[in-house]
């Protein structure tokens, strides 16, 4: 059964999405744009709605981009956390995950926050796990310089360990809150976790009970050797970025292949690519939609927002001519950026057409027809196994994701492809994701029995 998510950011999945006559408007700080975006996400029975998160305001020095608010800018968002523990009291099922970097907080803090909108939400809770790309973060933290690639991820890992010893400092039975006895706690039933590593030195126990699902759900989006490595050390979810369905398959065996060194089995992870959708009930009304959009954005603005995501000034060269060649592992600063630049070359497309291509979907892959059309490709994906599922987004919002659950879900469940219902209440059983094991007290304990 395939794991499909949504990331639920108002402003669309396309740079105009928020100019459309369909969008919401205004999009700044609603509240209710979000409950609407939740219910009808498990109105189609959807695993999970996801919120990207940045610390701090971006592109700055880039006032035509930053004017147009392009993706990523975030000059104006809800913390993810607390955006999701008010929109979890209006629904019962469908997931939430919430973005939270290892570059720039504290793993006691961490998971505190994500284990209290575990409670919150009856055991809904992923994180999503970045090291930050963005350099001038740094800043905001009383930093000058942001830690190299390297250094993030080995901290990221470090983080990973403190933060699921600090889930497991409880047994699940450790609060009998016994009013006869008056014994609330059981002492014995407490794991003070003691961690001193290279970058943390943490005490515990965390002062939360174990979550109803043992764990939040860990996502990561790693994309470079790094971040596929720390994905396969403890990511329970993976948002990749890949191009094409060869990529998404050679994506899916390397990630993969590399749990087993962990103790781990290629089950225990979800492979969920990013995918912009433009569905309507015809191709032709799709097409229609998407020039539209397409057409709202002056070429000049899609150049320069492809010259942001790869780093390098386009302006000087012709428009109708190659990618210039940029050097490099990486490009940008993410991995993805080098993705973008071997398709264009791979393609041979234009500035143009790659500027044209960037605007609506920074994914670089979009599905667009009818919902059989649109089934046809996901389905194709998912039986080739280039992922076990995709984190969508839609062009307009909440238009792209009314025509989802209205046009494309129930393509997908006749197929037999998607569930019907939800098979359970947390977000791990509707992954199909096991409960944790807490190493600590694996054992029934005296409070049990």
């Amino acid at each position: 059964m395939m794991n499909i998510g949504v990331n639920v950011g108002a402003l669309g999945g396309h740079l105009a999405g928020w100019r459309h006559r369909d969008s919401w408007h205004p999009t700044l700080m609603r509240l209710d744009n979000v409950i609407l975006a939740a219910t009808l996400a498990e109105r189609g029975k959807l695993d999970m709605i996801f919120l990207a998160d940045g610390n701090g305001v971006r592109q700055m020095d880039k006032p035509d981009l930053f004017a147009a608010n392009s993706p990523s800018n975030r000059p104006a968002v809800f913390e993810p956390v607390t955006l999701f523990a008010a929109v979890s009291q209006h629904t019962s099922h469908v997931g939430f995950v919430a973005t939270a970097t290892t570059t720039y907080e504290e793993p006691f803090t961490l998971a505190r926050k994500f284990a209290s909108l575990d409670h919150i939400s009856g055991g809904r809770c992923g994180w999503n796990l970045v090291t930050t790309s963005y350099p001038e973060d740094a800043r905001n933290f009383s930093k000058e310089e942001h830690l190299p690639r390297e250094q993030r991820y080995e901290r990221a890992r470090e983080f990973a360990d403190v933060v699921r010893g600090l889930w497991d400092s409880w047994a699940e039975d450790a609060f009998p809150q016994d009013q006869a006895s008056g014994r609330y706690l059981e002492p014995s039933l407490v794991h003070a976790q003691n961690h001193k590593g290279k970058y943390f030195s943490v005490r515990g126990p965390l002062n939360c009970p174990r979550t109803p699902q043992g764990r939040p759900v860990i996502f990561s989006a790693g994309q470079s050797t790094h971040g596929i490595e720390t994905s396969a050390y403890c990511a329970d979810a993976v948002f990749a970025s890949v191009p094409t369905k060869a990529d998404g398959m050679a994506y899916f065996a390397d990630v993969k292949g590399r749990m087993a060194k962990y103790g781990r089995s290629p089950d225990e992870l979800k492979i969920m690519p990013g995918l912009s959708i433009c569905v309507a009930a015809t191709a032709t009304e799709a097409d229609e939609l998407f020039d539209e959009l397409q057409d709202l954005i002056p070429i000049e603005l899609g150049v320069a927002y492809l010259s942001k995501l790869l780093d390098t000034n386009l302006s000087a060269y012709p428009l109708d001519g190659p990618l210039p060649e940029i050097e490099g592992a990486d490009v940008g600063t993410t991995a993805a950026g080098r993705q973008m630049a071997d398709q264009a070359k791979r393609d041979g497309a234009t500035i143009r057409q790659m500027s044209r291509k960037i605007l609506a979907s920074t994914t670089g892959t979009m599905f667009k027809g009818s919902p059989r059309q649109v089934a046809d490709e996901m389905e194709d994906w998912y039986r080739s196994q280039a992922c076990d599922g995709f984190m969508i987004s839609n062009p307009v919002m909440p238009r792209g994701l009314q025509a989802v659950v209205d046009l494309l879900i129930p393509e997908l469940q006749r197929r037999g492809l998607f569930r019907t219902e939800y098979p359970g209440r947390t977000l791990r059983e509707t992954m199909g994701l096991k409960t944790p094991v807490n190493p600590y007290f694996a054992v029934p304990t005296l409070a049990a029995e």
